[in-house]
């Protein structure tokens, strides 16, 4: 099983902890795939209005979370 499969299952447990951390988990992870595709997009040459409509928000919601942030790969790290 992947990673993210694992993650998948335990969300499921009757243990609200082990639960609640994976939820946290796949959050994190589904965050981390969502700047890396929308990054992707962008390269690609795709509107705000393509992404939103992928993604099935706003334009106006995804311009805003992914707008003023520098591309993966160009960040500096602190």
């Amino acid at each position: 099983m992947t990673e993210a499969t694992e993650l998948a299952a335990a969300a499921g447990s009757t243990d609200p902890r082990v639960g609640l951390r994976s939820v946290l988990a796949l959050r994190r992870l589904l965050e981390t795939l969502e700047v890396l595709q929308v990054d992707n997009a962008r390269r690609q040459g795709w509107s705000w209005q393509e992404i939103a409509d992928a993604l099935d928000v706003t334009k106006q919601a995804v311009h805003k979370k992914h707008a003023g942030r520098p591309p993966v790969g160009t960040r500096r790290e602190a």
